[in-house]
Parts: structure tokens; C-alpha cells; sequence
């Protein structure tokens, strides 16, 4: 039997076709139509990108938002605040050569709605100005990158406190804000650190004088050769070197104050510090786990719940965190809220003598620890005295007892009343609900280190919740809606 001929494959060997351009994907996409037409099918219709086509869009960056969008809130806010001190601060001015800074309130605005968008990180907020039209409208033109953005963000706690004081100052200028009743709580924010950075004090002793000893080597490696071509590696290697002996150093001029508290607390473990963030604490965080952390404590309006203290501590426990607050609160409002609600991990004894004549306290009383034997017991008081007590008289917690002062007793009665425990039931509707929306726009951990750092970092979430509440308390203290303080994109 004869082989059949390949004609396609001697045409190929000829090189017939070598000079034909390979069919396009229009063409193939019409031969597979006709094929499919011939066996008794339609053609699929599809929609299919064509990249190559001209399209003709907005130019300019304020035609992208619509003029009630949340971007033209933020700046609208972001205007009426006083930055002189950030842009009197500036190195850069007008005759000197150099690049121009950023605008301290480019940085500001990108920080608020990236933070009520839920955004934490610089790099990703760097990120959506080139890319996100509500970002790019914010900078306007003007290129930023992350490092700006982080230090700005780390670096003004003392401006994120006056700001809080003018916008509550505001609102209560107004009538905005209620103060008869104000709720306090605690939340932990875990830090940026890890469990495994906290040691000793011999193991820190052991890991400075290594640090220090790498330090002094490394200087001299550079004296000795100066060359340009290892100049900028050495100085990365000493700089990271210098800035370890450094939290080292800081981690050590921590551990009395750990000691002391530890002492305070009765524990009979030895003080540790973290060698990443001297300032973080290891506390007991929600889950039951113990974790390096921060303790950030808000103070918000019952009814319109309006922040109106705010503070980072490093203290694990909230017993001493009430009468702090009422006196910041006091400062920033030039009056004390008439009640003051708390959880049971606040009312200490000396707190609510603290703050007796300023505001109430409102907080659940502890119930008394029995006795050991039938008839008298020994328990301590809120001063930490021990105090003998008949065991008939302990069974009614809301009766005054051995030791009380007069405040003390006074909250004792009062947490015995049907309408004070009514009023109690405001305070998880108010301080759980702003810690849960601190939560869920991302404080969940601290992206720096420092008390310092964490308190303008917890101060942007406070401002970026009040703004949110101010537009719909009072929209026009802030240039939002109608007012002599209206936005002039809104007349446009």
C-alpha cells in the first residue's frame, strides 16, 4: 500500500509560507465562527478588552469626587485647624535652594481618611496616592512617599492633643455635646514587639556590652578604611549597631519602674524589658493571653459619644486611670462631667477620694471576700490596710464599712439604687461601641514604638471618630454644610 502524501508538510520543507504573517486573533476568532455556523451553531458573542482604543477622561483631579464625598469632609476639617507650628517648623523657605516640602496638611488629610478607611500602613497610603482618586485628590499633585508620611504620623502627639481640645471645646461651645454623663474604658493594643525581646537585667548588662563592643569595632573599621566604595555600607552597619545599643540602654533605665510596679502588684517575678520597645508592657489582653501591649484609655460623651479624653499608659491594670482622666477632661472643657462611668477594674479607693467633689462615680461595687471563720474576717480596705470586720455585716456590699471615707461610702449607697444602675447600663452601650470602631479601622496593634509615638498615632483614630461625629453634631463648626464656615466646593 502506497503512503499518502503530506502536502503541508512539503510545503513547509519548502519554505513556501515563511514569509506570511501568523493569522490574528480577529481572524481566528472569524474561522471558528464560520465553523461553528456550518455545524449548525451560532457564533458565541463576547465582550473582549481592546486595549489599543482611545479613550478621552476627566483632566482635572476635582471633577473625580463627587462634592459630598468623605475625601472633601476631611479636608474641609483638615483647613480650619491651626498648623503654624508644623509649617513654621519647616527648614525649607523661599530663597533658599533645595526641595520644597510637603504640605503638613497633605500629610494630616491622608492620615485622617486613611485611617477611617481602615489603612495603617505609610507604604500602602504612599501606594493609593498614586492610584486611589480620593487619595490623589487629597495630594492634589503633589507627590509623598512613606517616610514623610510615618513621621508625621509618630512624631505629633503634642499637636493630636491640642487639636482634641479645640474640637471638643468646639462642639461644647456650641451645645453639640452633652457632659452630664461621661464613660471611661480601657482597651489593650497589642505593641510592636515581641515576648521574646523582654529580658533581665543580667542579660541585658550582657547584651550591651556586646553592642557596645560592635559599635567601637565598627568606628574603627571605618577610620581605618575610609574608602567610598564600603562608605555607605559601614554607615548603615554602625547606624543599625548605634540605634540597638540605644534600646538596649532604654530597656535598662525601664526596669526600676517595672520593679516598682511589680512590687506594688505583690508578683515575685523578676522585672524584664523589652529590648524593642522599652516602653511596652506584657499585659492580659482580651483573649485571656499575655502579650506586649499598651493600654489606651478613651473617655466618651453617653449620648453623643464624642471623645473627649484621651491617653496611652503601660500600666497593665485601670485602677489608677480614673482620676487622670477626670482632670484632663476637666482642663480641656473647664468643667467636670456630673457622673462618670466606669467598669469594676477602676473604682480603687483612692480614685474615687480623687475625684470626690468633681464628678460621681458610677461603677459597680466589688463583692466582699468571705471570712474565714464564722464570725469576724479580716479583709483590706481601698487603701490596702487590713481592717477586722464582723462577718453579718460584710454580706451587704452597699453598707459602708470599716476604713471608708466619706466618698467611698457615698459611692456604696449609691450603687445600691435601681436608677444608678440604670444609668450603669450606658456605659458599655458608649465605651464598647468607640473601642469597637477604633478596632475595626485598625487598632489592633501599635505600627511604632514609644509612648510617645503610640499616643499621636491613638490621637489620629481619636480625631478621625470626632470628625465623623462632628459632621453630624455640628457640620458647620468644621466647614461642612450651610454656615459661615461652608466649603467653598460647595458654592463652586
Amino acid at each position: 500500500m502506497t503512503k499518502p502524501i503530506d502536502r503541508n508538510a512539503g510545503l513547509a520543507k519548502a519554505g513556501l509560507f515563511e514569509d506570511l504573517e501568523p493569522p490574528s486573533a480577529k481572524h481566528v476568532q472569524q474561522a471558528q465562527g464560520k465553523a461553528a455556523v456550518k455545524r449548525g451553531q451560532g457564533a458565541p458573542r463576547l465582550l473582549q478588552p481592546n486595549r489599543s482604543q482611545i479613550e478621552l477622561r476627566a483632566s482635572d483631579l476635582e471633577s473625580l469626587l463627587a462634592q459630598d464625598h468623605r475625601a472633601r469632609l476631611v479636608w474641609g476639617y483638615v483647613e480650619h485647624q491651626d498648623l503654624s507650628k508644623l509649617i513654621e517648623a519647616i527648614k525649607a523657605r523661599g530663597s533658599n535652594a533645595g526641595r520644597a516640602a510637603i504640605d503638613p496638611r497633605i500629610l494630616f488629610a491622608l492620615w485622617l481618611y486613611a485611617t477611617l478607611d481602615g489603612v495603617g500602613s505609610g507604604r500602602a497610603v504612599a501606594r493609593l496616592s498614586q492610584e486611589h482618586d480620593a487619595y490623589r485628590w487629597i495630594c492634589g499633585g503633589v507627590s509623598v512617599n512613606y517616610h514623610a508620611l510615618n513621621d508625621f504620623r509618630g512624631g505629633n502627639d503634642v499637636l493630636m492633643d491640642e487639636l482634641l481640645t479645640d474640637n471638643v471645646a468646639a462642639l461644647a461651645a456650641v451645645g453639640a455635646i452633652n457632659l452630664e454623663r461621661v464613660a471611661q474604658d480601657g482597651m489593650r493594643v497589642r505593641a510592636n514587639a515581641g515576648a521574646a525581646s523582654f529580658r533581665r537585667q543580667a542579660r541585658l548588662d550582657e547584651h550591651l556590652k556586646e553592642a557596645s563592643e560592635l559599635v567601637q569595632t565598627l568606628k574603627t573599621q571605618a577610620q581605618a578604611d575610609p574608602g567610598l566604595a564600603k562608605r555607605q555600607a559601614q554607615a548603615a552597619q554602625l547606624r543599625a549597631a548605634q540605634e540597638r545599643e540605644a534600646r538596649i540602654r532604654a530597656a535598662l533605665k525601664q526596669l526600676p519602674e517595672v520593679a516598682a510596679a511589680k512590687k506594688r502588684n505583690a508578683s515575685k517575678t523578676e522585672a524584664r524589658a523589652s529590648t524593642t520597645d522599652a516602653d511596652a508592657r506584657v499585659m492580659k489582653m482580651g483573649d485571656g493571653g499575655f502579650r506586649p501591649a499598651f493600654n489606651v484609655q478613651f473617655a466618651s460623651t453617653c449620648e453623643e459619644q464624642v471623645i473627649v479624653g484621651m491617653d496611652v499608659v503601660n500600666a497593665g491594670s485601670d485602677m489608677a486611670q480614673l482620676a487622670p482622666m477626670v482632670e484632663q477632661v476637666e482642663q480641656r472643657l473647664r468643667q467636670s462631667p456630673a457622673q462618670w462611668l466606669v467598669d469594676g477594674g477602676f473604682p480603687a479607693h483612692g480614685q474615687i477620694d480623687a475625684v470626690a467633689g468633681k464628678t460621681e462615680v458610677y461603677a459597680p461595687v466589688p463583692e466582699p471576700k468571705a471570712c474565714k471563720d464564722g464570725k469576724k474576717g479580716a479583709h483590706k480596705d481601698g487603701q490596702g490596710n487590713k481592717v477586722q470586720q464582723d462577718n453579718e455585716v460584710q454580706q451587704d456590699k452597699h453598707q459602708p464599712k470599716p476604713g471608708d471615707s466619706e466618698a467611698v461610702a457615698q459611692w456604696r449607697a449609691r450603687m445600691a439604687s435601681d436608677e444608678a444602675r440604670e444609668i450603669y447600663k450606658q456605659r458599655a452601650a458608649t465605651a464598647e461601641c468607640v473601642n469597637a470602631q477604633a478596632r475595626n479601622r485598625g487598632l489592633l496593634r501599635m505600627p511604632v514604638r514609644g509612648l510617645a509615638k503610640a499616643r499621636s498615632v491613638v490621637g489620629l483614630f481619636v480625631l478621625a471618630h470626632n470628625l465623623i461625629r462632628t459632621a453630624v453634631l455640628a457640620p458647620q463648626i468644621i466647614g461642612w454644610g450651610a454656615g459661615s464656615f461652608a466649603m467653598t466646593t460647595q458654592a463652586a
